[in-house]
């Protein structure tokens, strides 16, 4: 039989968020997807910009590639999500976890949202489950369900080669997600890594922040074997229990992500912003004391 390619990743950098994106594809022609993709958001003047789009699209296009999905691993708390656009300019279908009903019912009475905003996942145009799996060209993609850092974090392995784990590792010196929003869990975590890292020692791992703090360049890739080796959280040998320990104790002493405010609302409708008022203006409610 045949062994299946190893998945084309282009990768690109929000330096604003630090968070990186990516697109994957089988080969020049082909097809993909893109994963975690990122709107530019001002916070001063409340102003986006889809700079950073445009260029995944210039790529895509370069590749002369068909985007089929644009995929998020969950709803985002320090970035917002440029989804909408890309499935404009590429007509593409967005997914995300289908535990991503449960994130919205949190945060639609968090943030007291529009009485038309439902929470059942409408928003998106696929919602996938644990063991579901689907093709794009030559790309075989398996839906791993990773809660912890949030309820519906899910994680993208694609031809049982790369895996794309969202917020749930971080480079092996960078360790692992806080779990301190609504439905997260430290023990969830510990559970949804270990499964992660059980996968083939090397098997590709592409993070989706990093924060080097000018220690070293930015980096975005690793592998199973690498964080069994030297993640400071999880390596091998550290229990559940210790993990928990200092995980818990370490979320303790976390400020909020400064983007989470408007990144939530948003990125819980797939990207979408509210509806405008009557004079066609859009606004983002912002909690007092509620997080």
């Amino acid at each position: 039989m045949r062994q299946a390619l190893k998945p084309e990743v282009k990768a690109f950098l929000d330096d604003n968020s630090e968070t990186f994106s990516y697109v994957v594809y089988d080969h020049q022609g082909g097809q993909g997807v893109i994963i975690d993709p990122v709107l530019g958001f001002d916070q001063a003047s409340g102003r986006t910009n889809t700079e950073l789009a445009q260029q995944q699209i210039d790529f895509v296009r370069e590749q002369q590639l068909t985007i089929q999905w644009i995929l998020e691993t969950h709803a985002h708390a320090d970035h917002l999500s440029v989804a909408p656009f890309l499935r404009e300019q590429l007509q593409a279908s967005i997914g995300i976890g289908e535990h991503i009903i449960q994130v919205q019912a949190i945060f639609r009475d968090i943030f007291a949202l529009d009485p038309e905003f439902t929470a059942d996942g409408r928003q998106f145009d696929g919602l996938f489950a644990e063991g579901d799996t689907f093709n794009v060209g030559e790309l075989q993609i398996r839906v791993l369900y990773s809660p912890g850092h949030t309820p519906a974090d899910i994680a993208y392995l694609i031809n049982e080669q790369v895996l794309f784990v969202g917020d749930t590792l971080f480079m092996p010196d960078k360790g692992t997600a806080r779990c301190d929003f609504p439905g997260g869990s430290s023990q969830r975590l510990f559970q949804s890594i270990g499964r992660l890292l059980a996968l083939a020692p090397e098997t590709d791992i592409y993070v989706c922040h990093d924060y080097p703090n000018g220690e070293r360049d930015h980096q975005c890739r690793t592998t199973v074997a690498e964080q069994r080796a030297g993640n400071i959280h999880v390596h091998d040998g550290i229990d559940e229990a210790g993990f928990m320990a200092m995980r818990d104790k370490r979320d303790a002493t976390l400020g909020m992500p400064k983007l989470i405010l408007p990144a939530i609302p948003v990125n819980i409708r797939a990207g979408g912003l509210p509806p405008a008022d009557e004079q066609g203006k859009v606004f983002l409610k912002l909690p007092i004391n509620a997080l």
